[in-house]
């Protein structure tokens, strides 16, 4: 017998059907329209007293007492009107008796249809929708069979809040094996949750459940490929299969110009999401560079189209990708022409990079049906390189649909990665025990949600910014106690788990160009944002390696800019990474003040801002130079820009020489012309401690032939020399007058009588 897993329950599922003894057909069993209710709104537990806990579910419950009314069902702050997009049509009583504001916790609805004797065994499957605000169970005859958002129930008692406070009412569908019938009487139950004592609406459709009599077969859907770490000889691709049952996958691929096609077999992933529907993945090896091969995706003979994808160049240079900030909202409306106007406006791109909350809600398969459906002709031809939001783990607190939906490279973070913070792993006390066992749940976890791939000279980074206890923690952590104990301060810990490895990766790149995308933004730009965790360990590194891009989301607004210490003398031009934060979905929010927010607070400028329209972002690659182009894809009525769809929005330039001078150039501003070689002068700096006070020592040594004039110059004082022979060297002690003194800079200036240069060298903080 089959086995498929809805929520928490395992229904066995029916594994051959026999001929049914009398013509049935599919049918409709509950609609909004036709269904009347029983419903119990008064925040009471209808199986107090009764022996089990969901005695209420089952088709002997009396709940003759109970109101009963056709749905829809809500309220809005205690009364009828609008919750996001829907009005319902019967009011919920929305607090509890004499509680004041207090909300219900949990609403509990009951209806019923007959089957005549001996048609429950010729129905297959069901399947139905319901639409709810904010969590929802199902059971049929007693035993549950769906739920949404229902994680945080433990099952101890009947009125229990869930949910995740998603704001507007969810759409999510289900099928599930037609097991659970029987002939005469079968009760359909819900149990609908509010998410919080202080939740201003509630909300309940169940517009359809239907009978099957027999099984649902869609072709393969959902087709996506993602790069492997070898993107010229390989290639992953996922999808969904159409047959329930069905747990093996092929592709088959050839040559797009030739005949022999190859079959690989696929790997079964998982079932999510009360979805019975299998997810696949596959690695396809053994390609040639630079070459472009058709395939196609397939269960049980029932098959994908053929799609046509070209392996990475290693001699190739010139390309293009698209970076799209958050979908999340609009996915059936904004989306799709988002997409479909940056793919208009780049059709030879070689792939998308997505900042995080793709959807809305992480367990609506309805979503994340509605995000591929935008990406279908994208998604399947070119790589999809995605950083996971915080509303990817909405519903869905350990990423399984994101793993389910995405293969991405194992190069993730590790202790072997971790720099320094490995060592907190070493030895056998209470804390090294939990701060490895943090590391190497960490280390699992970030599979698939933190990786890097390399392809025509680009270094892709993806990085997860999400930081919840929940995924966090793993279970079992090993007990610890005390202020030192790592289980205090995984939020932290986590985003310094990363940084040490994008650290380590980013000092053995090859290539040229190094990007990185994830979800909330370093520097925030919405109002009422911050993110001073990241900002505090992930700048340091982008800076010190002086990153290319970062790609960023969350904010619904659009805003670029750099920091303060890559500015340059050269007006409309820097010299360090760009930050943008980008929106690509139907969400709006409103941007901090101009002159007060995260940006000015934290040594860094917004060249350019935004609010009320939607972006996408094409990168033009090539040997030299980065060239990024933002265009409007949709706009509301409070947009802050007077440009039509379709314009370009933002656009500058970021230019690299083989010797790794790099500029970052605003649109029409041409980046500076090569600097005359530095001399060559050898600098070391030294603190030492005289009676208690700091004393700072700079040593500059003459590399040059010929004499030159050095003048050191720093915040205690200027030194100069005014010939300082080949391999001498000036050297200048300065009297800080600090017992603390704090790390800094210094310069030192040297002249051979034609040419000048100055470096700045940095020196350590010491304390006497």
């Amino acid at each position: 017998m089959a086995l498929a897993l809805f929520g928490t329950t395992v229904i066995t599922g029916q594994s051959a059907l026999a001929a049914p003894e009398t013509d049935i057909e599919d049918q409709t069993v509950i609609t909004t329209a036709d269904t009347e209710w029983k419903f119990l709104d008064d925040g009471s537990d209808p199986a107090a007293g009764l022996s089990s806990l969901n005695a209420w579910t089952e088709n002997d419950f009396d709940d003759s007492t109970w109101k009963n009314a056709k749905g829809s069902f809500g309220a809005k702050n205690g009364s009828l009107g609008a919750v996001g997009p829907y009005t319902p049509k019967t009011l919920l009583n929305h607090y509890l008796p004499e509680q004041g504001k207090t909300t219900v916790p949990t609403y509990f609805f009951r209806t019923s249809f007959d089957l005549e004797a001996g048609q429950a065994d010729q129905y297959v499957e069901l399947s139905g929708e319901a639409t709810y605000d904010d969590a929802l169970v199902i059971w049929v005859n007693g035993t549950k069979v769906a739920g949404f958002l229902d994680d945080r129930l433990t099952g101890e008692n009947n009125q229990e809040y869930a949910g995740s406070s998603n704001g507007d009412p969810v759409t999510s569908t289900f099928r599930i094996p037609a097991d659970v019938l029987v002939d005469g009487e079968n009760t359909v139950a819900v149990s609908l949750h509010q998410d919080r004592e202080v939740s201003s609406d509630i909300y309940l459709d169940f517009p359809e459940l239907s009978l099957h009599t027999t099984e649902h077969h869609e072709p393969p859907s959902r087709v996506i490929l993602t790069p492997t770490e070898t993107p010229e000889t390989s290639q992953y691709v996922s999808w969904l299969g159409g047959i329930a049952n069905e747990e093996t996958g092929v592709v088959e691929i050839r040559e797009t110009a030739g005949t022999e096609v190859r079959s690989i077999d696929a790997r079964f992933v998982d079932r999510v999401n009360n979805n019975p529907l299998p997810h696949f993945s596959a690695e396809l090896t053994g390609l040639t560079p630079a070459t472009s091969y058709t395939y196609r995706v397939g269960n049980a003979g029932s098959y994908s189209p053929w799609y046509t994808f070209k392996t990475a160049d290693p001699n190739a240079k010139n390309f293009q990708y698209i970076y799209f900030g958050d979908a999340q909202i609009g996915l059936d409306t904004t989306w799709p022409k988002v997409v479909k106007q940056a793919m208009a406006a780049a059709p030879n791109i070689v792939g998308s990079v997505h900042a995080g909350d793709l959807i809305n809600t992480g367990s609506n398969e309805t979503e994340w049906t509605n995000w591929f459906k935008g990406m279908k002709d994208s998604g399947a031809t070119t790589n999809v390189m995605a950083a996971p939001g915080n509303h990817e783990y909405s519903g869905d607190n350990k990423l399984l649909a994101w793993k389910a939906n995405f293969e991405y490279p194992g190069n993730n973070p590790s202790v072997e990665t971790a720099g320094e913070l490995a060592k907190l792993t070493v030895g056998d006390t209470p804390q090294a025990i939990q701060y490895r066992a943090l590391f190497e749940h960490w280390t699992e976890f970030a599979k698939e949600t933190v990786y890097f791939t390399d392809y025509q000279g680009v270094r892709f980074i993806t990085i997860n910014a999400t930081r919840s206890t929940g995924f966090l923690v793993p279970d079992n952590l090993p007990a610890c106690e005390g202020s030192d104990c790592p289980a205090g301060n995984v939020s932290s810990l986590w985003v310094q788990f990363q940084a040490a490895w994008l650290d380590h990766i980013l000092e053995d790149s090859d290539s040229k160009w190094n990007v990185v995308t994830f979800h909330q933004p370093v520097y925030s730009a919405s109002a009422g944002r911050n993110e001073p965790v990241l900002r505090e360990h992930w700048v340091p590194v982008f800076q010190k390696h002086n990153i290319d891009l970062v790609q960023m989301g969350h904010d619904h607004v659009y805003a670029r800019g750099y920091h303060n210490s890559n500015t340059t003398e050269h007006e409309g031009v820097t010299d360090g990474p760009v930050y943008v934060v980008s929106n690509s979905g139907a969400k709006h929010y409103d941007l901090a003040p101009a002159a007060d927010n995260v940006w000015t607070q934290n040594d860094a400028t917004q060249v350019l801002r935004g609010r009320g329209f939607t972006t996408y972002q094409i990168i033009d690659v090539t040997e030299d130079a980065l060239t990024y182009k933002s265009y409007v894809a949709e706009k509301t009525s409070t947009s802050t820009t007077d440009l039509a769809v379709g314009d370009l929005w933002d656009e500058f330039t970021v230019t690299k020489d083989e010797a790794g001078t790099k500029w970052v150039t605003e649109a029409g501003v041409k980046a500076p012309e090569e600097a005359e070689p530095a001399l060559a002068v050898d600098v070391n700096t030294s603190v030492r401690c005289l009676a208690g006070k700091a004393t700072l020592t700079v040593a500059a040594t003459n590399g040059e032939a010929g004499p030159i004039s050095l003048k050191i110059v720093s915040d205690f004082g200027t030194k100069q020399f005014n010939k300082v022979n080949s391999g001498k060297k000036g050297t200048a002690a300065f009297s800080t007058r600090q017992a603390e003194l704090a790390e800094g800079t210094i310069s030192v200036e040297a002249s051979d009588g034609t040419t000048s240069s100055t470096q700045k060298v940095d020196f350590a903080a010491t304390g006497c």
